[in-house]
């Protein structure tokens, strides 16, 4: 007999012993059917994600074999229907019938509340108490130290709203996370020992390397996890010198550390903190503890860096965080949109995921203010409101790719001449480059249509272009030559913008 079944028969068998269950009033019935689908669906999945995907849910009538729910946003209910169709679909045969139907009905915006964050149904982080061997007691080794005689607590400063379950995944930041995922089950177990994560600002580095140590908190609450930033380190140490036995004590607490997270690792410069944090990395790589670092460039980009500690950032993996496409912005829309318990039309969602290409900082903060700037003055978030906010925060200087450009980087990258990526010749490498030059396009010039990128590519119809993006995302993900030549022309096309502003 099965898990399921079981609570089936466990179900059916409570509603048949309890008279008020069989004599209930035919009003309340939605709302006992719901609840018995529930205690089915909360046996099968995990706690924390039953309580963010099933409580808000509300029953609101059943008709013959049709029932219908409450979700908060069209959002909820997509995600729903990705994640849990299978299971919310087998519970209803199991607990109606098999002619079990379900609709659903969203909350009105103006009365809902705001919704619950993922991240907020946990407390804040705190990791366990140590034992530091300092020189001289009652001295605070780090200023993120509680002071104690004998125990010291260290705070993790772990931001929750940085959690894995709160990132949106794609191809610009799969890498990260699926390493991050794999580190949050064995630390420093794993070959991603030490993990550097590398791009421009904004690309989602800092969640990626809290949410591994969200994860790992989670997973292992005895470890003690610290989220530091480069030029914190610094800061401590040079702090330490020029106190007496301070420097021991600084050593001695970073030691006792099992998860360091090291943000903006290329601010770390000068000879005598970069020594210190030689030692303090030697010492606990070498202690099986989980190093994670960010940084702006790549390893090999970092200047002014001991070439022995270059050597060591080397040792593990190494991961570049790209610009997001547009899929991905779209979706980190949407999610924030839930978060924030709003709906959203996807015209304007679209307006700003093709309006706003640099990095997913810059993204999010446009759509706050929209929210605000809607609620503040009692309108609606139309397209209108958007352009009037996005002309204000987004300079024209980031949107200065346009197609013209991306079609003369591709042609420059392929050997290509205009002529030839914009015919109708079916020779498998302009194809290519004809697909990519649409793909780009489409994720890097702003406020442009498919039928826009179509026009200015050999006259293709909006069809053709939407085709091609899908393929070339596609092949992104299993095809590592292709992978490389558009991250390849991408990177062309964000130099000669740095060129020219």
């Amino acid at each position: 007999m099965s898990i399921h079944f079981f609570y089936f028969f466990i179900f059916f068998f409570n509603q048949l012993c309890n008279p008020k269950a069989v004599t209930m009033d035919n009003s309340e019935r939605h709302i006992d059917v719901w609840n018995g689908c529930l205690q089915i669906i909360k046996q099968i999945i995990e706690p924390q994600k039953f309580d963010v995907w099933f409580r808000p849910v509300k029953p609101v009538s059943i008709v013959d074999s049709t029932l219908t729910i409450e979700v908060p946003s069209d959002f909820f209910r997509e995600y729903l229907e990705s994640a849990y169709l299978d299971v919310i679909s087998k519970t209803l045969k199991r607990v109606i019938g098999t002619e079990a139907r379900l609709l659903y009905v969203i909350k009105p915006v103006q009365s809902a509340p705001g919704m619950v964050i993922p991240a907020a149904l946990g407390q804040r982080p705190e990791n366990p108490s140590v034992s530091v061997n300092t020189a001289s007691r009652g001295v605070n080794p780090s200023p993120f130290v509680y002071p104690g005689l004998h125990k010291l607590k260290i705070d993790p400063r772990l931001n929750p709203v940085y959690c894995f379950g709160n990132l949106v995944e794609g191809e610009c930041n799969r890498m990260g996370i699926t390493a991050g995922n794999d580190i949050a089950l064995a630390p420093g177990q794993n070959p991603f020992n030490p993990l550097f994560l590398f791009g421009g600002s904004g690309l989602g580095k800092t969640h990626i390397a809290q949410a591994i140590g969200i994860a790992i908190h989670e997973k292992f609450p005895d470890l003690v996890v610290l989220y530091v930033t480069g030029n914190e380190f610094k800061t401590q140490y040079m702090d330490a010198v020029n106190v007496r036995n301070k420097l021991t004590d600084f050593l001695a607490f970073y030691m006792k550390i099992d998860v360091l997270i090291v943000d903006d690792v290329q601010d770390l410069l000068g000879q005598g903190s970069q020594n210190a944090f030689f030692n303090v990395f030697n010492h606990l790589h070498q202690s099986g503890k989980q190093l994670v670092f960010t940084s702006d460039r790549a390893p090999v980009d970092l200047r002014n860096f001991e070439d022995r500690l270059l050597s060591r950032f080397k040792w593990g993996l190494s991961v570049e965080l790209s610009r997001p496409d547009f899929e991905t912005r779209l979706a980190m829309l949407k999610s924030r949109c839930f978060r924030e318990g709003v709906t959203i039309g996807d015209d304007v969602l679209e307006f700003l995921a093709n309006r706003i290409n640099t990095n997913f900082r810059e993204l999010e903060g446009v759509l706050i203010s929209l929210i605000a700037h809607a609620t503040r003055l009692h309108r609606d978030a139309n397209i209108e409101l958007a352009r009037s906010i996005t002309d204000k925060l987004v300079s024209e200087d980031k949107s200065e790719i346009t197609i013209e450009k991306v079609l003369a980087t591709v042609c420059d990258y392929f050997g290509l001449t205009r002529e030839d990526l914009v015919s109708k010749s079916r020779k498998r490498q302009i194809v290519l480059a004809r697909q990519i030059a649409m793909y780009l396009s489409r994720n890097l010039v702003s406020g442009i249509s498919l039928a826009g990128i179509g026009s200015g590519i050999g006259g293709k119809d909006h069809a053709t272009v939407l085709y091609a993006c899908t393929a070339v995302s596609d092949l992104m993900a299993t095809d590592r030559n292709v992978r490389q030549d558009v991250q390849g022309i991408e990177k062309l096309l964000a130099r000669s913008g740095d060129r020219n502003r």
